[in-house]
């Protein structure tokens, strides 16, 4: 995964008081110069927090001696993480005004930490272990960035084994260079040829040995210029965009910290707005218990929509397991149940200040400050905190003594539902390991798995978040498994129930009307459910038992399970076998969403057991329903079939 820029790094260092400063060049404390951090993009660092610490020390010291941890990472020092791009997750480590190396999550061999210069010498302070004594004459090219040969080792410790993170020193126990060991200790004192360690740091830095202890309280402090800034300027956004608009306003609170900035932010504004918490039914416990308490602290009513008991689950035979490439469940568990909630309590619409920030990925930093989603119709969002740092975002709900969700001090970066196939393996490993919940997914995928001939490495290694994984994932399994990743993510139906097919059976042909396509269902058509719902497209289609047919002018459908459209041109041929297409999937395989329900303003769409229902006399013809639909997005890709050509 290649860097991508979001926004500006404003993380700056004191290295006079050792503290972290957000934004200024100047020392808001002693007024000494403020030094960047050089960080990978997006440059989005973040607390860490206890658990954060101290499993960097428990992989240091596996490494590098049993004192090398708290050489690194001192008891007192505030440390930052950044997220960086890696093939599965990888976190930089920063304290004392340096980032010190990184931890990183490999598919199949899981957390290892890897050094820079700035982390060689502190650990150099505590190491037993973990090093290669290279010879003199070889410092000299190594600096020169190349590798350290087999003929070049002096000496090893006797534990390194081929794959392990090591650091290059000279004969005096100087730190030269980081690297990974390309043989094991044996193999680079007894060859006389080939590379022993492939470096990864070596230039010269000056060495940062900050002494200074500090907590976050402090750094609040230090920072609270800034972050008033901010505030002042987002409370200012939110007073004016409810003033412009004239629309009821909510808060729209997930659970995780940049929602919790926005309620924060709201509060700050002097507004008590509604909070509007969409249960997915995924929700982490733990997430559901953090939202009712902090609405319950503050005094503020609380509109609850959960989605339909098998909102989910219901819908994994149809569907199949949601994926990176394929968020099905994003629709159906939470813009449906936002949808209705939306409808029955703004019927006019609504405004929502939503946790929004542009560090978070490629789509949110291309999207305005203000939108509409296709997918929520109703619904305005806002996002307050647009601009803002993850840092940013803490130091603030620091600032305010706030509680916050406690599965941010378990590991987690970012707060979703327990089986969110947009997570890092890593983050599936922490849930899994203390999540009530996941016992459950876990169930599915075992059965899911037997049930298609998959191997055990399609649920260890998490290929079920991808209906089609990617190159780097590819290589890395293989590298584990030896096996080529399509064998392992080969999906089927695992019931009847799956998506509608379509493929031409006949070309196109000149008839007296222009043109004919004739095209093939994978099953029969049911054609009382589909009478009503074609007076959405503003088709009358008149029955004939006789024949079991619904036919137009235009377009025959056959109970039997194909489709006869007829048109004076090829393109509304082909158009109208495409819509002909959309209304059998709409009117046969409606998930209950309520999507288009919600974008019927005459109101001739209804919820009905779970499905959308339609009142024949009261439809307009207005086509407004037929916007984004999951059952016609998802439900046709899932196929990995349709062929309108």
């Amino acid at each position: 995964m290649g860097a991508v820029i979001l926004g500006k790094n404003h993380l700056r260092w004191c290295c006079s008081c050792n503290l972290p400063i957000m934004e200024s060049k100047q020392c808001p404390v002693c007024g000494a110069g403020t030094k960047e951090i050089e960080l990978t993009p997006p440059a989005d660092a973040r607390p860490a927090f206890d658990h954060d610490i101290l499993m960097v020390r428990k992989l240091v010291n596996k490494d590098f001696g049993e004192d090398a941890g708290t050489a690194l990472l001192p008891e007192g020092h505030i440390v930052l993480m950044s997220k960086s791009p890696a093939t599965d997750r990888m976190d930089e480590v920063i304290v004392d005004g340096a980032v010190v190396g990184a931890i990183r999550h490999d598919i199949g061999t899981g957390w290892k930490f890897i050094p820079r210069m700035q982390g060689a010498v502190r650990i150099l302070k505590g190491m037993t272990k973990g090093y290669v004594v290279c010879d003199a004459s070889a410092v000299k090219f190594i600096k020169e960035s190349k590798n350290l040969m087999a003929p070049g080792v002096k000496d090893a410790h006797p534990d390194i084994r081929i794959g392990d993170e090591v650091m290059i020193v000279d004969p005096d126990m100087n730190i030269v260079a980081t690297g990974s060991a390309r043989m094991s200790a044996e193999e680079m004192i007894e060859n006389d040829k080939g590379v022993a360690v492939k470096t990864r740091w070596y230039k010269t830095e000056e060495f940062l040995d900050l002494q200074i202890t500090h907590t976050w309280e402090d750094a609040v402090e230090a920072n609270t210029a800034v972050i008033d800034k901010r505030v002042n300027e987002a409370v200012g956004f939110i007073k004016s965009t409810i003033e412009r608009n004239q629309l009821p306003a909510v808060v729209s609170f997930s659970g995780g910290k940049d929602s919790l900035a926005c309620l924060l932010l709201a509060l700050d504004a002097g507004l008590k707005l509604p909070v509007l918490f969409i249960d997915t039914g995924l929700e982490l416990s733990e997430t559901v218990e953090h939202v009712h308490d902090t609405v319950k602290r503050h005094g503020l009513s609380l509109i609850e929509e959960k989605a339909p008991t098998d909102a989910f689950f219901g819908n994994l035979a149809f569907f199949g397991p949601p994926a990176k490439d394929f968020r099905w469940c994003c629709k159906t568990n939470k813009l449906g149940p936002t949808v209705s909630a939306i409808n029955k309590n703004f019927p006019d619409g609504v405004l929502s200040f939503i946790g929004q920030r542009k560090y978070e990925s490629e789509a949110r930093n291309a999207k305005p400050r203000v939108w509409r989603n296709p997918w929520t119709p109703g619904q305005l969002g806002a996002s307050p905190i647009q601009n803002w740092s993850a840092m940013h975002v803490w130091l603030y709900i620091f600032s305010k003594k706030e509680p916050f969700n406690i599965w941010y001090t378990r590991g987690l970066d970012r707060i979703g539902c327990f089986l969110c196939p947009a997570s890092d393996l890593s983050e599936l490993e922490i849930i899994s390991k203390d999540s009530d919940r996941y016992p459950q997914w876990r169930r599915f995928l075992d059965e899911y798995a037997e049930a298609n001939a998959l191997p055990q490495e399609w649920k260890d290694f998490g290929l079920w978040r991808w209906k089609n994984a990617p190159p780097s994932i590819r290589e890395e399994v293989k590298k584990v498994t030896g096996k080529d990743v399509p064998e392992l993510t080969k999906r089927r139906p695992v019931s009847d129930k799956g998506p509608i097919t379509i493929r031409v059976q006949e070309g196109y042909s000149p008839c007296a009307m222009g043109y004919s396509i004739e095209a093939a269902l994978s099953r029969p058509i049911d054609l009382k459910r589909l009478k009503p719902f074609s007076h959405a497209m503003a088709w009358y289609l008149e029955p004939d038992e006789e024949s079991d047919t619904l036919m137009a002018d235009h377009v025959t459908f056959y109970g039997a399970g194909s489709i006869i459209s007829k048109s004076g041109t090829e393109r509304d041929a082909r158009l109208n076998i495409d819509r002909a297409f959309q209304l059998i999937v709409r009117a046969e395989q409606c998930i209950g969403c309520g999507l288009c329900v919600a974008r019927c303003t005459p109101g001739a769409l209804y919820m009905k057991d779970g499905k959308a229902e339609i009142y024949e006399d009261e439809c307009i013809f207005c086509k407004s329903c037929f916007g984004p639909c999951p059952a016609v997005k998802f439900g046709s890709d899932a196929a990995n079939d349709v062929d309108i050509v």
